[in-house]
């Protein structure tokens, strides 16, 4: 495991007598998730159900639990004698969460060993780090399971649902003259259902874990929406300890403030599903956290891209749980969830744009289908009727909604120019980014030197797709790479045609501005390079590394004699000074430091040019931010540069960073064939929000107290305004669901304290094509305890290198500033790293020009 470049929160157990409910009345900020009954449901009926969940759950971003399941759970099927039975042999991974390893169990052998990995924990050794924690989790429900789940539980929520509309347990009317109803067209419940059987993700799992064993804090996978139902557990008795699981969970409209706690006061990113954070630092939380006792029967719905973390108590407790993608959940996970997934390498296991595509296909057909039959047809009343159906409504909407998520894919992957010799590989969904392990939907770009043979003769290529090409990922290679698609280009523009005129025929009408333009129209709308055209571009602009040739040895330099000062003690070592390069360089505007062209970012209305890892770091800017501006303005054009030398002068609002980064150290997880050649992800900002003004731990800072304001003023929005009032479905749900939908969207001042909003002054206002955000404008920091270099020859900066302004006190030291109290959160023992953590990358003899071109253009 690899150190950690900055202090982190340890994990600290819940210990097995914890008084869940004496620890929820005393802490402010700790709240009950909101519960409903079956009974409730069933007064509320499948269309005032599917309401309720799409307000509460996935528009409000609230938790919710359904109890009750129980009644309707044979405990001779749901239980761990059947269990253990049916299944005794089977084979299975149990994860030693301690450990950080699996091990090989059968079934039968975990479920007896539960009631040993449960005793041996009690009040006084819960902190023992010796002891196993052994999680079955992830393993496939039992088809048995599956099929009576799928007759009790409401389609709309259900595992790969094709038709809300369709209820399995309806009975064919097979002796009525009328015959079985037919299938009606209508959405589906989870959307990861419209592509075909071979390319779906299986996500129906069961946890089974004992005393001890937890979730650590996550979100859902590509933000998509979460049930668990709890279908057994331990009852107290005949040597066992009650089961239950307790739930931390927040809301969807908090996240951000969520992550950012989780980044500034706890030193982990929740992206990366690695930390159970402590009760103490729930309690010591700027937002609402929301706890669930689950049993036996609970049914939780998580809402999308909401951080919660799981912790089992007692002998046993078992779980089954799925996701599912809605038009909601897409739109969420192409603009926040994938690019923030693909910082941090985590596979995308759901292939969210061939689900686009496919839903679209299938939505089409319906929808062509509907208009078309002979019962709707008949007497031309056709358009009328499906004008007229809730379900079709609801098809149609979410029809346009997804062609427009389309239209955004289809125009990241325009050329800038023609293009030439683009290899072409039939799509089988099958084909992942080599560095971030994403799914690909259809152009990649893929290195021919670097394709190697695996044991079974078959290739190993390597894979980039275009966003982490356009970071700088690549192979060691850097540029030469080949074009590759997975479907002809005529055949998706053709695909997109087709869709739009089915958008404007369901809307009735053109509108220059609301209807769908074509392709190309929509393009020059967008107003920035597409991803693709940028690629091009830095395939011509970055050099090609000759694998083939032995990098060149580094000259023998002797070792120098260790200086002693007048006292005779050893004098501390210089800092090495950074190595002079050679060739096409150019200065940095704030770092100073001279550095390939290709690194760097050339203002379109000055001289000046800043490096990508300060515009990332000290700006919020990915390299793909600036890349794709057609005429990129540079801070100091913008008069929002916070260098020293533009500081000083007293013509800049020095730009502070909107948010904590922790770095990622990606070697681990990509393909060890690749290279970062732009930036380094592994650094920090925290030196950067140190020189502007802003505490490194702190729940009151600037940047919290601007995130908390943005969260309050969506929880403001009424989730009822966007209601058809013809639509009638709030209106069948009682006062009591009504005030669970409404409840807790207006002011949180009693849970935040009167003076969480402090006023930080005016918002500055920036140009449109840099990102700002409200309440970014902060005073000159005051860095006079930062070493200044003066301007001169290389490595002297007029604004000092992050990593040398410690200005004799460890950066990240302020995660340990707290009380003494007895509350405290307690942090792992923390050592500075070394220079050399960074020194270690493979060595690249740069070659200016490429004798294999990658494009050809015409």
């Amino acid at each position: 495991m690899s150190k950690a470049l900055h202090p982190q929160a340890k994990f600290d157990p819940i210990p097995p007598d914890l008084d869940l409910h004496a620890l929820v009345d005393r802490t402010p900020n700790f709240d009950w998730v909101v519960r409903i009954s079956l009974s409730q449901i069933r007064r509320l009926g499948p269309s005032g159900f599917e309401k309720l969940v799409q307000l509460h759950v996935i528009e409000g971003g609230r938790p919710l639990v359904i109890e009750g399941w129980d009644r309707v759970l044979p405990s001779d099927l749901f239980s761990a004698k059947w269990l253990e039975k049916t299944y005794d042999k089977k084979q299975e991974n149990v994860r030693d969460i301690t450990a950080q390893s699996d091990i090989p169990m059968t079934t039968g052998h975990y479920l007896r060993s539960m009631r040993q990995l449960t005793n041996q924990w009690n009040p006084t050794n819960f902190r023992d780090e010796r002891r196993q924690r052994l999680y079955l989790k992830d393993i496939d429900c039992p088809p048995e399971w599956l099929e009576h789940l799928r007759k009790v539980i409401p389609p709309n929520v259900f595992y790969m649902n094709e038709n809300i509309a369709v209820n399995p347990t309806a009975e064919n009317r097979g002796d009525d003259i009328f015959g079985a109803p037919e299938k009606a067209a209508a959405v589906a419940g989870d959307l990861m259902s419209s592509l075909p059987e071979e390319m779906r993700a299986q996500n129906l799992m069961c946890y089974i874990g004992h005393e001890g064993t937890y979730t650590p804090a996550h979100r859902e996978m590509c933000a998509s929406l979460g049930q668990n139902i709890m279908v057994e557990a331990s009852e107290d008795g005949h040597g066992e300890k009650a089961g239950s699981s307790i739930w931390f969970m927040t809301e969807t409209k908090d996240r951000e403030v969520v992550r950012e706690y989780f980044l500034s006061m706890l030193g982990h990113d929740i992206e990366i599903e690695k930390h159970f954070a402590q009760i103490n630092a729930w309690k010591k939380a700027n937002f609402p956290v929301y706890v669930v006792e689950q049993k036996v029967g609970d049914f939780i719905l998580v809402p999308p891209l909401a951080p919660h973390q799981v912790w089992n108590r007692g002998t046993r407790t078992v779980k089954v749980a799925w996701n599912r993608t809605t038009v909601e959940t897409l739109d969420l996970a192409l603009h926040e969830a994938l690019p923030r997934a693909r910082l941090v390498c985590r596979d995308e296991q759901y292939k969210n744009k061939a689900i686009i595509y496919y839903t679209l296909d299938k939505y089409y057909k319906e929808l062509n289908g509907a208009e078309e039959s002979s019962e709707v047809g008949f007497l031309g009343l056709g358009q009328e009727l499906m004008q007229n159906s809730a379900r079709m409504k609801h098809m149609a909407s979410d029809f346009r909604r997804l062609f427009a998520l389309y239209t955004e894919v289809l125009i990241d992957e325009m050329f800038g120019l023609k293009q030439a010799d683009i290899e072409y590989v039939p799509f089988d969904s099958n084909i992942t980014c080599s560095y971030c392990r994403s799914n690909i939907f259809n152009r990649f770009l893929t290195c021919k030197c670097c394709v190697r043979q695996l044991i079974n003769g078959d290739e190993d290529t390597y894979d980039i797709c275009m966003e982490c090409y356009v970071m700088g990922r690549s192979c060691v290679c850097i540029s030469g790479l080949q074009w590759c698609e997975q479907w002809r280009w005529a055949d998706l523009v053709e695909k997109h045609e087709i869709w739009r005129a089915m958008v404007v025929k369901q809307d009735g009408f053109v509108d220059l501005e609301y209807s769908p333009q074509p392709l190309e129209l929509a393009r020059r709308r967008s107003g920035k390079k597409s991803v693709a055209q940028v690629c091009q571009e830095q395939l011509r602009r970055r050099p090609w590394n000759d694998i083939t040739k032995p990098p060149e040895a580094p000259a023998e330099e002797s070792e120098p004699e260790p200086e002693v000062d007048e006292n005779g003690r050893l004098k501390k070592k210089k800092r090495p000074s950074r190595k002079l390069k050679k060739g096409d360089v150019y200065r940095c505007h704030v770092c100073c430091h001279k550095d390939y062209t290709y690194k760097l970012n050339f203002c379109t209305t000055c001289t000046e040019a800043y490096c990508y890892g300060v515009l990332w770091r000290a700006f919020d800017m990915m390299p793909q931010a600036a890349m794709e501006a057609e005429n990129w303005q540079c801070p100091k054009c913008l008069n929002i540069c916070n260098c020293g030398t533009c500081r000083r002068s007293g013509n800049t609002t020095p730009y502070v960073p909107k948010n904590t980064l922790l770095g990622h150290d990606t070697r681990p997880i990509a393909d060890d064939r690749s290279v970062e050649s732009i930036v380094d992800f592994r650094m920090h900002n925290l030196n950067w929000l140190k020189a502007a003004g802003e505490e490194n731990r702190s729940k009151d800072s600037r940047r919290m107290q601007r995130l908390r304001e943005q969260a309050d003023a969506e929880k403001a929005k009424d989730p009822l305004a966007h209601i058809d009032a013809a639509d009638d479905a709030p209106h069948e749900m009682d006062s009591a669901l009504q005030d669970s939908i409404m409840n807790g969207y207006g002011d949180q001042s009693h849970v935040l304290g009167q003076n969480a909003y402090a006023e930080d002054g005016p918002s500055t206002a920036q140009a449109a094509n840099w990102p700002a955000e409200p309440g970014s404008r902060v005073e000159t920091a005051n860095v006079g305890g930062a070493q200044h270099f003066q301007n001169g020859g290389e490595g002297n900066s007029a604004y000092p290198d992050p990593s040398m302004m410690a200005g004799g006190r460890m950066m990240g030291m302020g995660f340990y500033e707290q009380d003494e109290s007895a509350d405290k959160i307690l942090f792992d023992a923390f050592k500075m790293p070394s220079d050399d953590v960074f020194n270690n990358e493979p060595q690249i003899v740069v070659t200016v020009r490429s004798p294999r071109p990658a494009t050809s253009t015409s």
